[in-house]
């Protein structure tokens, strides 16, 4: 059954921006490739965590939205498991009200960088 998922994945503080694009390419790439659509990606950048992890207190923050398989998203958290750039994850499923404010927040930012121009 094919749904809609939001992934939000934490990225060592260690890496280059090159790395750090190869990072979030690789998981777009890994959701296509296996019968996923993007939908939405965000990156939000280099934030400080709330507490340490792994020794570390900053990360780089992106989110994918996609619709896939529940098959999919399983090998994706083994991906992420096994990627030792990645020091926490966490994938929802979103129900139809998430998915309306996912449109509605990605219309806002829309408008808002459009605004800014």
């Amino acid at each position: 059954m094919i749904k809609q998922y939001e992934t939000v994945f934490i990225a060592t503080p260690v890496l280059s921006e090159a790395q750090m694009k190869e990072a979030v390419a690789k998981y777009s790439n890994f959701i296509k490739d296996n019968g996923g659509e993007v939908v939405y990606e965000e990156d939000w950048g280099l934030k400080q965590l709330a507490y340490p992890i792994q020794h570390k207190t900053s990360g780089f923050y992106h989110l994918i939205e996609f619709k896939a398989d529940t098959q999919l998203v399983a090998a994706l958290e083994t991906q992420y498991h096994r990627d030792e750039r990645i020091i926490r994850f966490i994938t929802v499923a979103l129900d139809k009200d998430a998915v309306a404010y996912a449109e509605k927040r990605r219309a806002n930012r829309q408008a808002k960088t459009q605004q800014e121009q």
